[in-house]
């Protein structure tokens, strides 16, 4: 093979990466809308109603802006390694680069940046996805790489997962990630429950769906934890790529004993001390207004005279008795 321009002239040019993910742009901005027109409305609410009525609004948004998020995140597990390894077939090139392993519920993710980024007179600076989503065959997504020419290190990763691979991973990851999967988006229906519920208001019922909610996200990961057995080694010469939980992965456990948590107050609060619940929820601030606007309407309490005729049977009213002057 001939070089032209110091690069092999049957290898595609590297795929510009789009600065951020427009899908947790999408989700960002709706949660981020609803949290601006909750602040809008906020001084309309009187008294210390505000502050309760914030905060529920704040851990509500949060919460769903978790559930829905994690979805398509892409680090449940990550790992990187350093190291020196070959750049391309059919070339004895070395290059020094960071290699990166991102696994999502919907595929992985491998990055190869170099160090430096210019090698070569080249640009190594890849993040390519490999899908084994229900719709997709991660099979052919490794194919396609074969066929663009990519570099050694990401197709060695990424054969790591394949069927046909010796570790034997592909069907543990992928059919613990449509699980986990599965159970989140059934978490994001009883969060949207619970939210209508609180609402409504009928607390009780309330705290039993957020219960439930951190119940599905903590179920979650336990497909997560169970995928990790066995490891296959990632061997890059002396050292190797080591995948350890992501952000997705300790962002759900902080959320979901995050709703375990308000689950039980609501609960506990309900049966302890309902007053201070309604408190919590606005409610009992309500019922003092109505009870005010009733009592300024009431008319002027009665004398004792009128309250004992009031009292007389009707049937008695009706007897009338003759005396003679």
């Amino acid at each position: 093979m001939t070089l032209w321009d110091g690069s092999f002239p049957f290898y595609l040019g590297t795929n510009a990466s789009f600065p951020f993910d427009t899908t947790w742009a999408i989700i960002a901005s709706i949660f981020l809308s609803a949290l601006a027109t909750s602040i809008i409305i906020l001084p309309g609410i009187r008294g210390k109603g505000r502050l309760f009525w914030l905060l529920r609004v704040v851990t509500g948004l949060f919460v769903g802006a978790v559930v829905l998020t994690i979805q398509f995140t892409r680090d449940w597990e990550s790992g990187w390694v350093t190291a020196n390894t070959s750049y391309k077939s059919f070339s004895h090139a070395i290059v020094n680069a960071d290699i990166g392993l991102h696994i999502g519920l919907a595929g992985v993710n491998i990055t190869l940046v170099g160090n430096p980024v210019n090698q070569f007179n080249e640009t190594i600076n890849y993040n390519e996805h490999f899908a084994w989503s229900f719709n997709a065959d991660y099979d052919h997504s490794y194919s396609k790489g074969l066929e663009k020419g990519l570099p050694s290190p990401i197709l060695y990763v990424a054969e790591k997962f394949t069927t046909q691979s010796p570790c034997n991973v592909h069907r543990q990851y992928r059919i613990s990630s449509h699980y986990a999967s599965v159970t989140l988006w059934m978490a994001l229906c009883t969060w949207l429950i619970s939210i209508l519920l609180f609402s409504m208001p009928i607390l009780l019922y309330g705290g039993y769906m957020l219960l439930l909610t951190a119940a599905l996200m903590l179920f979650s990961l336990l497909f997560i934890t169970v995928r990790n057995i066995p490891k296959c080694p990632i061997q890059f010469g002396p050292g190797s790529l080591k995948t350890d939980y992501g952000g997705s992965f300790w962002l759900t456990l902080t959320t979901g004993l995050l709703c375990l948590l308000l689950g039980l107050g609501v609960i506990v609060l309900n049966s302890v001390h309902p007053q201070k619940l309604k408190l919590v929820f606005n409610l009992d601030e309500g019922k003092r207004e109505v009870d005010g606007r009733d009592k300024f309407h009431l008319p002027a309490e009665s004398s004792s005279f009128e309250q004992d005729m009031l009292m007389v049977p009707l049937g008695e009213l009706c007897e009338v008795t003759a005396t003679k002057l």
